[in-house]
């Protein structure tokens, strides 16, 4: 296995670990007031629905980005969702409780596939069209994901730098995406691919880190009014 294999590889286990944190959220706030009997069925047939839909959607984008000028635009979107990473994002927390096993399923599946467009894209940049590496990719990263995702979702709260971390990661796939698009790399200069990758990376990830200041400043005003309200 030789680094052009292993590097995307270990970068798709990434992506999928970093961006863990919702599907445990989605499968918790979905079947909590489930009996405890039914709350395992429903994680486990609603996280087995997902994936399979994930998996689809994953060799869908695969295709659909080898369009002209559509990896370019996947890499802005991709870009956008590691700045919004370093943001705190309540979305996810206001997924309903279902009532019973079959809404409980439905409830994680759909809410799972809206909120895993991001991880979707991600994957599909990252494997460079190597189907291979997306099939042995999901496989490691799955049944971490299904079974550890309320771990790594403490993780991730606990251990504020892992965020970066995560935010890095995508904010490099991101950038790998826009600068290896055909139309794109008509104008970059030889030899300034990686250079040009980096600094966007890093542009990413300061955006995100300015937005998340000024989200910090904001929040002591916001708590105030509610206590004045």
């Amino acid at each position: 296995m030789d680094t052009s294999w292993f590097i995307p590889l270990l970068t798709i286990i990434g992506i999928d670990l970093v961006l863990a944190g919702d599907n445990a959220i989605v499968i918790g706030m979905a079947s909590r007031n489930l009996p405890p009997e039914q709350r395992k069925k429903a994680v486990l047939w609603g996280t087995f629905g997902a994936v399979i839909i994930r998996v689809g959607l994953t060799f869908i984008a695969v295709f659909l980005l080898k369009i002209p000028l559509l990896m370019a635009v996947g890499g802005l979107l991709l870009g956008y969702v590691a700045a919004k990473l370093m943001i705190d994002d309540n979305d996810a927390e206001q997924i309903q409780s279902a009532s019973n096993l079959y809404q409980a399923v439905k409830t994680i599946v759909v809410a799972d596939i809206i909120m895993g467009l991001d991880n979707v894209l991600a994957i599909a940049g990252a494997s460079h069209g190597n189907f291979w590496l997306i099939v042995v990719g999901l496989a490691i990263s799955i049944p971490i994901v299904v079974w550890g995702s309320q771990i790594i979702s403490n993780f991730m709260n606990k251990y504020p730098i892992l965020v970066y971390v995560g935010a890095i990661i995508i904010g490099y796939t991101a950038a790998s995406m826009f600068i290896h698009d055909p139309i794109i790399q008509k104008f970059i200069p030889e030899g300034m691919g990686m250079v040009l990758q980096i600094v966007i990376t890093l542009f990413i990830v300061g955006i995100g880190w300015w937005l998340k200041s000024k989200q910090e400043k904001n929040q002591p005003s916001k708590e105030m009014k509610k206590k004045i309200g």
